[in-house]
């Protein structure tokens, strides 16, 4: 019953990577598409590539999932909270993912593990998400909002005596780097969100102690990862690279370097498990508010940001039902 568990969660822990990456694939090359930078089946491969390099970067962030969230359950109740979690997340992002929405698969999980762990009886770290999760999902956005608009402030004002057809040809060529700056960043922290859970569920089971990550969970992790970036996800993809507002190359530049910026920031020196989703799209509207505030399309900017705030109880209720069934059947 234990082994059974066990591969059940795991098993549903890389299927919540592989909806990540497909889901959160328009997070790092949405604006190079929309530009021109790169063609769609290039961005998806680079994307890929990437992500899979970004999750051998770092372990800090999979240390604050694996330890910083919940106390460590126990026994078969322990894999029960870990499997409604997982499955409260993966739910959330197949349907944000359906109505095309640029929602935190990261604060999907969180939300998860947050409510099966109270149907469960195990206690939540509260200062743990509070400092680790709630102020960065405050934070974030709100740093990403000002520094896309001062970043593109001063592409705009270095670049005010070159030739804008030259000048947006050269863009394009840079909008490579910056897109797989932000596909790295993205792997180093979304692919260490499912590497805590599985270190998680592996202490629960009796089969690792320490929080030490094998290799053999990075690899699965990142490859589950890397080959849902690879299947696309073209709903929301419309959403980051249209519908917020029309980029050129030199905003496009502008986003993605400033949020792949603020995610080496978070994951090295706050270990802090932020939403890239959250970064790269108030990153977008501030870049797009420097040709005019009106230039965004607020109301598109409403409906995201309403769905960021109900993501994490969201997944938290679904999580609570799933953990309940299967208490109820098999416990």
């Amino acid at each position: 019953m234990d082994m059974a568990a066990l591969i059940a969660v795991l098993g549903v822990a890389f299927f919540f990577t592989y909806t990540n990456g497909f889901h959160d694939s328009a997070n790092a090359i949405a604006t190079s598409v929309s530009t021109r930078a790169l063609t769609p089946k290039a961005a998806l491969a680079m994307a890929a590539v990437m992500n899979l390099a970004g999750a051998f970067l770092g372990s800090g962030v999979a240390n604050t999932v694996s330890k910083g969230i919940i106390e460590t359950p126990t026994g078969s109740q322990g894999m029960a909270i870990l499997f409604g979690a997982l499955v409260g997340a993966i739910v959330w992002n197949l349907t944000t993912w359906y109505f095309g929405l640029p929602s935190s698969s990261s604060h999907a999980l969180f939300g998860g593990m947050v409510g099966a762990a109270l149907a469960g009886g195990t206690k939540v770290i509260w200062s743990g998400v509070i400092d680790k999760i709630i102020v960065p999902m405050f934070v974030s956005p709100i740093v990403g909002l000002v520094a896309g608009y001062l970043v593109m402030l001063a592409i705009l004002w270095i670049f005010r005596r070159a030739n804008p057809h030259r000048a947006k040809r050269n863009f394009r060529v840079a909008q490579t780097a910056s897109a797989a700056a932000m596909a790295l960043a993205h792997g180093l922290q979304d692919a260490q969100k499912t590497m805590g859970v599985v270190v998680l569920a592996l202490t629960i089971s009796g089969h690792q102690t320490g929080n030490a990550i094998p290799i053999w969970v990075k690899v699965s992790c990142a490859t589950m990862l890397s080959l849902g970036t690879y299947a696309g996800g073209w709903r929301i993809m419309r959403t980051l690279g249209r519908k917020i507002i029309e980029l050129d190359p030199p905003q496009g530049f502008a986003a993605e370097s400033t949020a792949a910026t603020i995610m080496y920031v978070t994951s090295y020196v706050f270990k802090a498990p932020i939403s890239t989703t959250h970064v790269i799209t108030a990153a977008i509207m501030g870049v797009g508010a420097t040709k005019r505030v009106r230039a965004v399309r607020w109301g598109v900017a409403k409906n995201i940001v309403l769905g960021w705030f109900i993501t994490m109880p969201a997944a938290a209720l679904v999580a609570a039902l799933a953990y309940w069934i299967v208490h109820a059947i098999f416990l």
